[in-house]
């Protein structure tokens, strides 16, 4: 338990670096106290002789004096100022993210706006049929009947006799379009039934 509260200032005066343990003395005193390495702060320091320290005395087991919570006067005002630099450091800087956060207000909402917009697209030209091309839209044209080639250059050129035709059409249309035809015998208007139109339905 702690014979006293009181905090001395004092200097370190011997240190065992390879047993972790040395001895203090107060200002106004001249009694080396115990210390080991464990009472120091953990800042990364290595203790030193002749440092300046303060801390408090209390007892051990065994009634002897020793030194507890060793403290550095300087680290301690150090730190304290390292601490108000980055406060006072933080303080500055805190405007500057004030003004950035509308920029990243205004940034998410277009991202918003056009994945909205992105989406609608998307839908109404699921709904909406496809316009057909040109190639698409032109309408072809119903191809000629096989005898149009026939009737445009077809004349009367003398010939009256089935021995004279290529083709029960042929006969056909020199028994429709000429005089003195000698093709149709039974006058049924099927010439040449023996020979080239054989049946009613012959072509």
């Amino acid at each position: 338990m702690n014979a006293t509260a009181t905090r001395f200032n004092g200097q370190l005066k011997k240190w065992n670096a390879d047993r972790g343990f040395g001895f203090v003395v107060a200002e106004h005193g001249d009694q080396p106290i115990f210390v080991h390495v464990s009472t120091f702060p953990r800042d990364g320091r290595l203790p030193t002789v002749g440092e300046a320290l303060s801390f408090e005395i209390e007892l051990d087991k065994d009634g002897r004096k020793r030194a507890a919570r060793v403290r550095r006067p300087g680290a301690e005002q150090h730190a304290q100022s390292r601490r108000n630099e980055r406060m006072a450091t933080t303080g500055r800087r805190a405007p500057r993210r004030s003004e950035s956060s509308p920029f990243a207000s205004r940034f998410i909402t277009l991202l918003f706006v056009a994945g909205l917009g992105w989406y609608a697209y998307a839908q109404y030209s699921e709904r909406v049929p496809p316009v057909p091309t040109a190639s698409q839209s032109v309408i072809s044209a119903p191809a000629p009947a096989a005898d149009q080639p026939a009737r445009s250059t077809f004349q009367c050129d003398g010939r009256q006799h089935c021995s004279q035709m290529t083709s029960c059409t042929e006969a056909k249309l020199f028994l429709k379009n000429c005089p003195g035809m000698k093709m149709d015998g039974d006058d049924d208007g099927v010439p040449c039934e023996d020979q080239l139109c054989k049946g009613l339905f012959e072509r």
